[in-house]
Formats: C-alpha cells, structure tokens, sequence
C-alpha cells in the first residue's frame, strides 16, 4: 500500500490570539507540497497571522480536536523549519535599513539574521548559493550594492535571493507588492511566474487580485479570521464572491490568465 505524502501545512481547527484579538478562528487548512495556492481577503482578515503561525512566529492555542503539522510533523527546531520555508515579507524589508550589502543580505537567511555579524561564520558553500540565487533571479549587479542605494523593487528581488538561497521546499510570499511601484509589480509576477514553474511550491497571502500569478490554480478566501472559501480560481474569483468578501460592489475581470477589479 502507497503511504500518502505529508501535507506542506495541515491545520485542524487551529486558533491563534494576538494581544487580545482572536486572530485566526478554528481554522482548518491543507496545502500540498509543490502547490501553488493564494490566500486572499481584506486587511486585518488574519492572512499574515498564518503565515507567521506556519513560521512559529506565532503559535495556536491548545485545544481539544486543535492541530498542527507542518511537512508531517508537529514539532520543529525553529531554525530547521525556517531553513525549509523560503520567506517574502513587507516585514522584512523594512527590516533591512542599515547598510547591508546585497550578498550580505543574502548570505543572512542562512542565519535568520538581519545582515552579517562579526560571529557567524560563512561558509564557501554558503557564499556559492548566495551568488547562484542572485544569479538566478537576474540580481548578481546588486550582490555589492547596499540596500539603503537600492529601489524597492531591486531590494524585493535580494529578499527573494535571500529566501532561496538555502533551497527551500516552498516559498511564503506575505504581501510581496506592498510599496512596489507599477514597473516592479510587474517584475514580481514574472519572477513568481518562473519559480512556480520550476516546481518550487508557493503560498501568496495578498489583497490585491493582481498579485496572484496565473499559475497559482487554488485561491483561499479569508474573513475575520476564518476560512470563507476555498476551491479553483474560476469558481472563487467571482463578482459575488468577491463583493461579499470586500463589503462593496466589484466586477471580476480576467485578462491573459490574470484576474483585476474594478
């Protein structure tokens, strides 16, 4: 008999308080590994809340019928998981406001750091897959460069470097548009385009309908901290759908695989 894969995340009835807000409310939630799925709804709705659950920034109340596995297990070392799950965060690039060089960028997802400090010790394996992430994303120019000369659109890609250089088995992308100008928008979506298709799984937690790359199949509603649909894109990304979960009247377009509002 053919044992089932684990599943990347697999919550059951999971809820998460912050400060004195019930941010996720009994949310059950299965993505695959190598799935390429969008988490979307308004502000506030508990989507980043999730994602820093995933990355045991935050952690579920303990509860009867409550659980949590991530990759198949329910206990992790922090730092192992992080090494696996690949992080995009607006967070983070606020993060990173000193001067730090792109490859030192880079080289500190390896750390959890922000930047290099005199006590790790970078290894030449290390400092090779730093330059072959930056590489691969079109960014080896910016490697020496420091994060306070580049735009916002140059530092998402070094974070991204940063969150594939250890080889991750998915990528967290937690509002990747936030504070991207048109042009960069657009440079993100290609580059989500191109690692989907590679096989890398990705999980987009967004309000924006545009984020959400053609190749993402699966879309998650969200709504108050709760799970409010969840299927095919065509079958979530309606008018009605959409209008319900905005509170206001919109009209769903599609475009070339991509979707907008109007």
């Amino acid at each position: 008999m053919s044992s089932v894969a684990p599943a990347l995340i697999d919550f059951q009835e999971v809820s998460v308080v912050r400060g004195s807000r019930l941010a996720l409310d009994r949310v059950t939630l299965r993505i695959g590994v190598g799935e390429h799925v969008a988490i979307l709804g308004p502000n506030g709705c508990g989507k980043s809340t999730l994602i820093k659950t995933i990355a045991r920034e935050c952690y579920p109340l303990i509860r009867a019928g409550s659980g949590l596995r991530i990759m198949g297990q329910e206990t992790w070392n922090v730092f192992e998981l992080r090494s696996m799950l690949g992080i995009v965060s607006n967070d983070l690039t606020e993060t990173f406001h000193r001067d730090v060089t792109g490859r030192d960028v880079v080289l500190s997802g390896f750390f959890s750091s922000v930047g290099i400090w005199s006590h790790h010790h970078v290894t030449p394996t290390m400092q090779e897959k730093a330059d072959s992430a930056l590489a691969r994303l079109e960014a080896a120019h910016l490697a020496d460069r420091l994060t306070t000369e580049m735009s916002s659109g140059e530092a998402r890609r070094v974070l991204l470097a940063r969150a594939l250089a250890h080889e991750p088995s998915a990528l967290l992308f937690d509002e990747p548009s936030t504070s991207l100008d048109l042009f960069a928008q657009h440079e993100l979506q290609v580059v989500m385009g191109k690692l989907a298709r590679s096989g890398i799984g990705i999980v987009l937690v967004t309000h924006h309908l545009a984020d959400i790359i053609p190749e993402i199949e699966r879309v998650v509603l969200m709504d108050r901290g709760r799970i409010a649909a969840d299927g095919s894109k065509p079958e979530i990304l309606t008018s009605e759908r959409l209008s319900r979960l905005f509170g206001l009247p919109v009209e769903v377009t599609k475009r070339n695989g991509h979707y907008g509002l109007w």
